[in-house]
């Protein structure tokens, strides 16, 4: 354990729990659920409302081998190809199999897809996949459906929530033994200031940290906090360099800062063709999928034209959709464009990458359990193994439904300590980090995305390590704390610094090209050196310790308290025996 955490008011409230979950998205909501229906006191703490994680706004869909003909086999493969040799296999065959049924289940919680004519699930394809496998809702609006369902699930099994509330540290035991979690709500809802949720079981369902770039398709609360709390309690991170920029994110002009409107791959699986000024395809001959091809290709085919032909972006064309396409398929999309100027029925969308999902995150193993017992992760915060160096599209919702619910089998079935949440909450004061000016979150953005966005080098990464620590010293040196007090903005820069320092410190190591890692002064993939993870924890100095691992194979998962270890990760979890749907 580190025994840091950030600079805070001591709590001067406590609720009790056997269960928190941090995090309103599908990963967090369904492990509530699953863990509400098998008996267990859960509390949801999430940042916003429910639904205002990142689920909602997911536009493609959710990837399942669903269809007629495609099997989870042939999924399988095409996550492994997308993943450029760093997918952990067992996860994967774990995410395609239990995949399905998953969905399933999904839809009897109450999500609604839509469906063709004979009442089949509609399914299209987004790149990377050889096979229809992509599940949509409203057209182009499946993560807002997936959130509607499950926050009305919530909402009527009753479950505890706190909104407004942001997660500050995890509390633990003397034992090194996750107890719960210290929070600040602000302003809103049951509870008021910095208050703690007693639990002997923390789940991590925070999301992504997109927020470190200036350009991003992440909403405004996607602050990396997830990870950077896993990291002050001394867990492990992996794969953190490899960050995923879509590579069509609505072009808004180059200094365009926050979250910028995506446009769904499914736009390409629907036969939309990326083209540059005059009109010419140019991922034609680059891949076999073209268009379709995975999105770190993509992303990079783009920058490249950008490059040659001395622009800032590229196009997107669909207008051969014609109208009635465009308002029935994707009129989420068509409204975001409209709202900016442009009318894809009539005119090419212009487009650029931006980044969009993390493939790293807190290592877990296949039941979600981190390297700190009692602490699980899941969905975006998490590393299961899963993405390897780049993420197959669509995989991230079914990423965050099965392993929420392997996590939630494991909490109900697994031996679980007697955990006393009847003690003091540490107090305030000691081992604290410094905190950062409110301002120093656009400092963090700008430096991250010059030094470390789509394309890297040695000397772009370096320098980017020079000012995030030049910040990082003169907060705990030079900083007037007048500028820096306890609250929101300083805690969430405070977050993006330590998840900024910690990505440059990998991508550093890796000196190669790889998925969506690349270093253009290692411009070849280098499987001999670098077919490896880079595993990273916070040392005694409070600097990124990295680590690579012996190969391609993640290295069990292993907790400090065998007590909690429960079932082999080769054993998979009993199902569930209530599911939330039935006791509605």
């Amino acid at each position: 354990m580190t025994g840091i955490r950030l600079t805070a008011p001591a709590p001067g409230w406590a609720i009790d729990a056997d269960v928190v979950v941090v995090g309103s998205g599908v990963a967090g909501l369904t492990t509530a659920l699953r863990c509400a229906a098998a008996g267990l006191a859960t509390v949801v703490v999430t940042k916003a409302r429910l639904d205002d994680g990142s689920t909602r706004w997911a536009q493609g869909g959710i990837a399942a081998a669903l269809g007629e003909g495609d099997t989870p086999g042939q999924h399988l493969d095409d996550t492994l190809v997308a993943g450029a040799g760093l997918c952990d296999e067992a996860a994967v065959r774990t995410l395609v199999t239990e995949g399905p049924d998953a969905v399933r289940r999904l839809i009897e919680t109450g999500a609604h897809f839509d469906t063709t004519d004979t009442g089949d699930i509609a399914l299209t394809r987004e790149g990377g996949h050889h096979r229809r496998r992509i599940a949509h809702a409203g057209g182009d609006a499946t993560g807002a459906e997936i959130s509607r369902a499950l926050v009305e699930a919530v909402r009527s099994a009753a479950l505890r929530t706190i909104e407004n509330a942001l997660v500050l540290d995890l509390i633990t035991d003397e034992d090194g033994r996750t107890a719960g979690v210290t929070l600040h709500v602000m302003g809103e809802g049951q509870h008021d200031g910095v208050g703690a949720v007693r639990a002997p079981a923390v789940v991590l369902a925070t999301g992504g940290m997109g927020q470190v770039f200036s350009a991003t398709t992440n909403p405004s609360v996607s602050t990396g906090d997830g990870v950077a709390v896993a990291l002050r309690a001394g867990a492990e991170v992996s794969d953190l360099e490899f960050v995923q920029f879509h590579p069509t994110v609505l072009f808004l002009g180059a200094d365009s800062e926050g979250q910028q409107p995506l446009v769904s791959e499914a736009v390409r699986g629907e036969g939309a063709h990326l083209v540059d000024a005059s009109g010419t395809r140019f991922m034609l001959g680059q891949h076999e999928l073209a268009e379709l091809a995975p999105r770190d290709i993509v992303a990079k085919a783009i920058t490249r034209q950008t490059h040659l032909q001395g622009t800032e972006h590229m196009y997107l064309d669909a207008r051969h959709f014609g109208a009635t396409m465009w308002e029935r398929r994707f009129p989420t999309i068509l409204a975001a464009c409209r709202a900016h100027g442009i009318d894809p029925v009539s005119e090419p969308i212009p487009v650029a990458p931006a980044a969009h999902y993390a493939s790293g995150g807190v290592r877990t193993d296949l039941r979600g359990r981190t390297t700190v017992p009692g602490l699980y992760a899941c969905g975006e915060v998490a590393c299961t193994g899963v993405h390897g160096a780049n993420r197959l599209a669509s995989n991230s919702l079914l990423e965050g439904l099965v392993f929420a619910e392997r996590i939630a089998a494991d909490i109900v079935e697994g031996p679980r300590p007697a955990t006393s949440r009847t003690g003091p909450v540490p107090a305030a004061g000691t081992g604290t980090v410094p905190l950062l000016a409110a301002e120093s979150r656009t400092a963090i953005q700008r430096i991250m995305s010059r030094g470390a966005g789509v394309i890297r080098t040695a000397g772009s990464l370096a320098t980017a390590a020079a000012e995030l620590e030049a910040l990082q010293r003169a907060a705990a040196e030079d900083g007037d704390p007048k500028d820096a007090v306890p609250g929101v903005e300083s805690w969430e820069a405070t977050n993006l610094l330590l998840v900024s320092r910690v990505l440059v410190a990998a991508a550093r190591e890796r000196e190669e090209t790889r998925g969506c890692h690349w270093r253009e002064d290692r411009p070849d993939r280098d499987d001999a050196a670098w077919r490896r993870h880079l595993v990273v924890h916070l040392g005694a100095d409070r600097q990124p310790v990295v680590r690579a691992t012996d190969g391609a194979a993640f290295p069990p998962v292993r907790s400090a308290d065998p007590a909690v270890v429960g079932p082999a990760d080769t054993e998979p979890p009993a199902r569930l025996r209530t599911d939330p749907a039935e006791e509605q």
